[in-house]
């Protein structure tokens, strides 16, 4: 190997000190470097070292000068031209063909992309990861540190591209993907990683998350890393929420009327979350139950969330034990637990049932008990109701109501709760996804009004799921 010559040296030392962090972040990148040592010195010496790997190739610090667009060093410093350079990339490239894609791409992706990725590998990548990468390349590098993406695999990329809407880039990636050839193989970091991570067999069990769905964020899946030209029919491991925490997360179940919370108890043990159950609470003792939950750390390190609430309440409020109160708003519930709230259930799935039980709208004459705009949530413009419910990403709600009279029968017990804790039984059995439980469950509330035409129940069933859920 020849060591730099004392042009190129000076050219070197220029260079790195005209570029900006960004810059040099993005040239250590395209040198297969994840040093994050992103000083001028420590760019002086990577590119003195790269010179040497490469025996003084000419090409090398005018192509790197092109992919940053620092087309005024081209000229001051190198003493060429774009056009020139451009002329003898289409003969020899020196840059790793991915690198300068993924860095292109970077480029060309406006903060609101950046955050959507951001948001789409929330189960991906660790939290604290995820909150430093300050641009499309910063995430790269850690999905390749994960061998989720590679020279080989750009799948996963590709897919998070055509999530967030920007089919643009997404065609990018697979125009890529057709023209990789063995040439590309001679690279010596893709080497290193065809030694060490071999591609998986298609049974392979690697946990790691690829979204297929567009950016409504309603649904969206994940799929194995694979070699780059997957099988068309094959389901995905991933295209459901993970849920092989032990325990799966925690339910609090606050049962203020006292006949179904052992029910729920017991269904949500089997399906191995740690329940939490509460009786016989009034609306005070509620909120105190619910923000003690996520003031335990543990609470909030499994897989998902799960809140059932059985109480006597009006249109949009839950009333407890009190029978003289404006009670619990309903929003005022889902909000104690978004992602503001709780940054541990960021990107997990959040599942509340409600059963409310109705009775006439409380008139405003009594001593309050609790304000809702006394407690420590992500806040709401105006005035909440209902219908909003629920307004954040990977939110379940399933409310139903019936008349207080329903309470005066011996040994009452709730069609929506039976049913649902029924069907959720069958699920587990056979994986059925939430939302064709809830199906299940609509056609027996369906068939009870029909034979009960006093005695109706009613189901609002709103989600903002981004991906398929089993509660296995």
């Amino acid at each position: 190997m020849a060591h730099p010559d004392q042009h190129q040296l000076q050219a070197i030392n220029e260079i790195a000190e005209a570029l900006c962090s960004g810059e040099r972040r993005r040239l250590f990148y395209l040198c297969e470097s994840w040093d994050t040592d992103n000083t001028v010195a420590c760019l002086k010496e990577m590119l003195k070292s790269k010179l040497m790997c490469y025996e003084r190739d000419h090409l090398f610090l005018t192509e790197l000068m092109l992919q940053l667009r620092r087309f005024d060093i081209l000229r001051k410093v190198c003493k060429t031209s774009r056009e020139e350079v451009e002329r003898n990339l289409k003969c020899r490239q020196v840059l790793p063909r991915f690198r300068v894609l993924m860095a292109n791409i970077s480029e060309d992706m406006a903060n609101e992309d950046l955050n959507n990725v951001k948001f789409l590998l929330s189960n991906t990548l660790p939290r604290e990861k995820i909150e430093k990468a300050k641009n499309f390349l910063d995430v790269i590098i850690e999905l390749e540190k994960l061998d989720i993406v590679s020279a080989e695999r750009v799948d996963f990329v590709e897919d998070c591209l055509q999530d967030i809407g920007r089919l643009d880039l997404a065609k990018k990636l697979t125009a890529y993907k057709m023209s990789v050839g063995a040439s590309e193989q001679h690279s010596s970091q893709q080497q290193r990683f065809r030694a060490h991570f071999p591609f998986p067999p298609s049974n392979s069990s690697n946990p790691v998350q690829q979204t297929r769905r567009g950016p409504s964020f309603h649904s969206a899946t994940e799929n194995i890393p694979a070699p780059v030209y997957r099988e068309q029919n094959r389901q995905s491991q991933l295209d459901w929420y993970k849920f092989n925490t032990n325990p799966r997360g925690v339910c609090v179940i606050i049962d203020c009327v006292g006949n179904d919370g052992d029910m729920m108890e017991q269904t949500f043990k089997a399906l191995h979350f740690k329940v939490v159950v509460y009786k016989w609470l009034n609306v005070e003792d509620t909120v105190s139950a619910l923000t003690g939950i996520f003031r335990q750390r543990e609470n909030l390190e499994g897989d998902g969330f799960i809140c059932c609430i059985i109480s006597r309440g009006t249109t949009n409020h839950l009333l407890g034990t009190d029978s003289y109160s404006p009670g619990l708003h309903l929003d005022t519930v889902r909000r104690l637990f978004t992602a503001d709230a709780c940054p541990m259930l960021t990107g997990k799935p959040k599942l509340f049932f409600i059963q409310r039980y109705s009775v006439p709208e409380f008139q405003p004459h009594a001593t309050m008990h609790h304000r809702d705009e006394d407690l420590e949530t992500d806040g709401c413009d105006g005035p909440s109701r209902c219908d909003m419910i629920p307004t954040d990403a990977d939110v379940f709600w399933s409310h139903c109501w019936t008349d207080e009279r329903q309470l005066e029968q011996g040994h009452h017990r709730s069609i929506y709760l039976k049913t649902l804790t029924d069907a959720l039984h069958k699920g587990q059995r056979r994986k059925t996804h939430l939302v064709d439980v809830h199906t299940e469950v609509n056609g027996a509330i369906f068939e009870h009004n029909k034979r009960n035409p006093g005695a109706h129940y009613h189901i609002d069933l709103k989600h903002t799921l981004r991906k398929d859920l089993f509660l296995q």
